[in-house]
């Protein structure tokens, strides 16, 4: 499994965090997000991300920043992307169970880094259920 991971500042020390994590379990981590605290553009470490999951060269993503609304709304311009914002156990495992998302969204400034942690492995771990649910899905994209 190859994820890949981006952060504008407010996520760095998660994006370090989330990294390690995922490697100990021998996951590979692609990353596009700053190292620093410094003050970025969170759109600029969204595409990449976004575009290794559309051209299936990453198993799924992971974005952080804040509020996560930034990155997701950036993500999910991308076809084929369904970026969730993710704050709970139980609402990552309804955006993997009912919305097949593939991009997990974190808001930094609203989850303590043992949460988020938990809501990566959640996201990992949590199968889609499709049936009905894909009906919906195939509802979502809109052709120009």
């Amino acid at each position: 499994m190859t994820i890949s991971i981006g952060n504008d500042h407010a996520g760095t020390d998660y994006k370090k965090a989330i990294t390690k994590h995922l490697t100990s379990k021998g996951i590979q981590v692609k990353n596009y997000g700053t190292d620093t605290n410094d003050s970025v553009d969170y759109p600029d470490f969204v595409h990449p991300v976004a575009n290794d999951v559309v051209q299936e060269t990453s198993t799924f993503g992971i974005l952080i920043c804040g509020s996560a609304n930034g990155v997701a709304m950036t993500a999910n311009k991308h076809q084929k992307i369904r970026a969730g914002v993710c704050w709970t156990k139980e609402i990552t495992e309804l955006t993997r169970q009912h919305n097949n998302a593939n991009i997990c969204c974190i808001p930094a400034r609203f989850t303590a880094l043992q949460q988020a942690i938990q809501i990566v492995d959640a996201f990992l771990n949590t199968e889609f259920e499709g049936g009905r649910h894909q009906n919906r899905i195939n509802k979502i994209p809109i052709s120009c």
